[in-house]
């Protein structure tokens, strides 16, 4: 059973209080102070599912938007109430230095301009929130944290499903052994890909599905069993007469062997589709479909010979807002945000392994 502790727990873990540390850099916070966040890229993430939120957050508002887009930057600006001298084009991007409404910067662009803005935000004395993928590289994302420590700023990304209740509690189920000791976990995560988009350029992207959908999978893998991947074995199956996939993957499958024994199965996939993990344990399992979606959670546990579905309390914030509160108050605390720019750069290393394996043909160790 959960029990009232658990919720008290997820509850502070959804509200943003994360891990303890203190930082010399840390804010002083005013009574009643919301941070401020400037959005850099206007893409339909932003607008329709960032944006929104900030109504609901208690410790963060929106006060800034970079945009390459007059239009979008005119529309949005009014509608949120954006003063003129706050909306940045990408050419006098780096006057948001001089800007003290400016506190964070949440970098939502292609994946190969996360570095490059995310570095140039940090040392503009800005803490840097960053979509995931971190950056198209390993290399990448060492320079993004990097540049946030010379500046004595918070690096966060944005692996919102840290965030979300059911994912919360399955994490806490999962690493407790509720149903035992986990022995496998299955992540499946797809969807049709349409043509004609900047993910579908390896350019601007990086990769394929692997670096936008498949990074779910990687990530829920991580954040199950709680420990790092030994080694990887990965296999591709892509159609190159699709012009969809002239320079992208398709279909990654790939199989993470970790320290305890515990094996991971995931799926990456831009013409099939998938939302869902399941946890194995000696005793039974925890499944989750759909599992990181932006809304609909669900989630049903087998033990002791019984199935059901397993209510979870919406918490006191949706992922969403917990994500963006959990930075301003590390921002405000010192603390250190619990999917920090690390986080990224495990996620990146373990991709560059994962596409070299299904390259070469064989299993990749890992150190």
């Amino acid at each position: 059973m959960i029990g009232e502790d658990f919720n008290r727990r997820t509850a502070l873990n959804l509200m943003g209080l994360g891990l303890a540390g203190a930082a010399s850099g840390a804010l002083a916070q005013a009574p009643g102070r919301k941070l401020g966040y400037a959005i850099v890229g206007l893409g339909g993430y932003a607008t329709r599912q960032i944006m929104p939120q900030f109504r609901n957050c208690r410790s963060s508002r929106l006060v800034a938007l970079v945009s390459g887009t007059p239009e979008k930057l005119a529309r949005y600006g009014d509608e949120y109430g954006i003063p003129k001298t706050h909306r940045y084009s990408y050419a006098n991007y780096d006057r948001i230095r001089d800007n003290p409404d400016i506190d964070i910067v949440y970098v939502v662009l292609p994946n190969n301009m996360h570095a490059e803005y995310s570095i140039r935000a940090s040392q503009a004395g800005k803490h840097v929130m960053c979509e995931k993928p971190m950056a198209v590289s390993a290399a990448e994302c060492e320079a993004m944290i990097a540049a946030a420590k010379r500046a004595n700023r918070k690096l966060m990304i944005g692996y919102r499903s840290r965030f979300e209740p059911h994912n919360v509690l399955a994490i806490q189920l999962a690493r407790q052994a509720h149903v035992g000791r986990t022995r496998i976990v299955t992540a499946e995560h797809g969807f049709n890909a349409q043509p004609n988009q900047w993910r579908l350029d390896k350019a601007l992207a990086g990769g394929g599905s692997l670096m936008d959908i498949g990074i779910y999978s990687l990530n829920a893998a991580r954040y199950l069993t709680g420990e790092e991947p030994v080694s990887v074995t990965a296999v591709e199956s892509t159609d190159k007469s699709d012009p969809r996939f002239r320079t992208v993957e398709d279909q990654i499958n790939f199989m993470l062997r970790f320290p305890s024994g515990a094996i991971a199965d995931c799926v990456s996939s831009y013409s099939s589709n998938h939302n869902r993990y399941r946890v194995v344990g000696t005793d039974g399992w925890i499944d989750l479909e759909p599992a990181t979606s932006y809304e609909g959670q669900r989630m049903r546990i087998r033990k002791d010979g019984k199935e059901a579905v397993r209510d979870v309390p919406p918490g006191p914030v949706n992922q969403f807002v917990g994500q963006l509160d959990h930075l301003s108050e590390c921002a405000l605390t010192g603390r250190q945000p619990i999917v920090a720019g690390e986080e990224g750069l495990a996620d990146l290393r373990l991709i560059e392994a994962i596409y070299r394996s299904a390259r070469e043909g064989r299993q990749i160790k890992l150190a």
